[in-house]
């Protein structure tokens, strides 16, 4: 079996006197897709921004590769997690090529790097063709495969991913899916979190269910997606 990457034990998150995590616990192996699927509020984003160190954890503890995880978010980055966050958050008054060159910004291998943009631009050719261009002018999707460039630009060992698919179209949806699937077949582990669950469960090897904060079920992707009260509460009718 494939190592224990990242392990979070009983995170519990507060905001104020909402518990936004409630003792959450999750494991993500070596070269694995994980997805966490839950409704609008559930405490995906959360989760994600607990990972990174950009909400306190009142109780609980993250492992990345069998060590503590840092809280400081610079020293998160280096350790190996990048997050595409919720929202894409590219930088509009800055050019496509300038918003990879920040993604890369904790390292020195210039070589490496270099090689790097060969990369995101094999996975997301377009990016080439409007690297002087200024990201707000981008589509919807296109930002998006910018914010995964630029995440992937810092290469990292797992990949987080907060609502990847939000406000895309469906066709969208699927080509960014797909290239996620390439990027874990090039040793990338992934993590990402989706209120579409349906694209999640077939991306991903395991998911996590979450509800009000709180684990509702784990299990196989494939298992959850066959599960009648998965299909009742988040895949939809006629899944």
């Amino acid at each position: 079996m494939s190592k224990i990457l990242l392990e979070a034990r009983g995170l519990c998150v507060n905001y104020g006197a909402i518990q936004a995590l409630a003792g959450f616990s999750l494991k993500l192996f070596e070269n694995e897709i994980v997805s966490v699927i839950g409704a609008n509020g559930a405490g995906k984003s959360t989760f994600m921004n607990a990972l990174m160190g950009m909400v306190k954890i009142s109780k609980g503890e993250i492992f990345l590769d069998s060590y503590p995880l840092s809280r400081h978010n610079y020293k998160i980055v280096r350790s190996g997690l990048s997050l595409v966050p919720e929202g894409r958050r590219v930088f509009s008054s800055l050019t496509v090529e300038e918003n990879l060159k920040i993604g890369a910004f904790t390292r020195k291998d210039k070589t490496e790097i270099k090689n790097d943009y060969e990369w995101v631009f094999s996975l997301f050719p377009i990016l080439q063709e409007r690297l002087k261009q200024y990201a707000g002018t981008l589509s919807g999707g296109e930002q998006q495969m910018l914010a995964i460039a630029r995440a992937l630009m810092a290469r990292p060992k797992i990949l987080l991913l907060d609502e990847p698919s939000l406000g895309l179209a469906p066709i969208v949806i699927q080509g960014i899916f797909k290239e996620l699937k390439r990027i874990n077949e090039q040793g990338v582990s992934i993590l990402l979190v989706e209120q579409n669950a349906k694209q999640a469960l077939l991306l991903s090897h395991r998911a996590y269910v979450l509800q009000t904060g709180r684990l509702l079920k784990e299990g196989a992707s494939k298992d959850l997606l066959e599960d009648s009260d998965i299909k009742s509460a988040y895949l939809g009718h006629g899944a």
